[in-house]
């Protein structure tokens, strides 16, 4: 759930959202890619949704457009979300975020030091990697 909505994944594999539209309650305009999805994950207003192919589909506000980051969107196994942004981990151990730069949107200063990542756990604002060896 976002601030004011909701999102379920059904037993066929489709999503249904509810709420606020301005907080990811309408979905219609991303509703025909929304099939084998396996996970959803939600900022303050918007949703990630990771599809059994490991491509993320987005809608809602705040990180709900990943335009930029859609051609890195790939083999995705895990998303966590602050309020404002997404991390998504993929199979190689790569992350890619989006959202608000400045609340957790923005890794570049990090980015050489993310390889191998195995897990990702958010705060409201940030985010922290656990890597493969440990560290």
């Amino acid at each position: 759930a976002t601030e004011c909505a909701f999102a379920a994944i059904l037993a066929d594999g489709s999503v249904v959202a509810w709420g606020d539209p301005g907080f990811g309650g309408d979905n219609s305009a991303v509703q025909d890619q929304l099939r084998t999805v396996q996970q959803v994950q939600a900022t303050g207003s918007a949703f990630a949704a990771i599809l059994v192919n490991g491509s993320v589909v987005t809608w809602g506000d705040l990180g709900g457009n990943s335009s930029a980051v859609q051609d890195q969107l790939k083999n995705v196994k895990q998303i966590q979300a602050t309020n404002f942004a997404f991390a998504a981990i993929s199979q190689d151990g790569s992350v890619v975020t989006w959202g608000r730069t400045d609340l957790g949107g923005d890794i570049s200063d990090v980015q050489h030091q993310l390889k191998g990542v195995e897990q990702i756990q958010a705060t409201n604002s940030a985010f922290a990697a656990i890597l493969t060896d440990g560290s």
